[in-house]
């Protein structure tokens, strides 16, 4: 059974740091770019970083853009995303996704994902 498990939200202040983990077990994904979306009350779900199989490229919203880090290690399988300079508007329900290899979707797109895990809620107090 494939699982991908987050974990590291929680409650933060503004300017503070999180750091959210994903663990995958049931198969490997070390041939899989992997992602990290997040969905806030009443919006829609949205792209936040992800990252190419060799770590060879990553990709950031514009959002994010200098204060998010997303990292993978493949002997693990893990990927994690290091949030710094929290602002409230960063609060949601944050997911990690693993790729359907070849299905020609962007990479900033979540129909190219095909695994998921539960999320993990982080909030940011002003």
């Amino acid at each position: 059974q494939v699982q991908l498990v987050e974990s590291g939200g929680g409650l933060v202040q503004a300017g503070g740091s999180l750091r959210l983990s994903c663990a995958a077990s049931g198969r490997t994904f070390s041939r899989s770019a992997m992602g990290w979306f997040r969905q806030a009350p009443g919006k829609e779900r949205e792209f936040v970083a992800a990252i190419t199989w060799n770590s060879g490229a990553v990709y950031y919203a514009d959002s994010v853009k200098g204060r998010f880090t997303i990292s993978r290690d493949n002997a693990k399988n893990t990927v994690d995303l290091q949030m710094n300079s929290l602002k409230p508007e960063d609060t949601a329900v944050y997911y990690c996704a693993a790729e359907a290899i070849g299905r020609p979707v962007p990479i900033n797109n979540n129909r190219r994902y095909e695994y998921w895990g539960q999320g993990t809620q982080v909030t940011v107090s002003s």
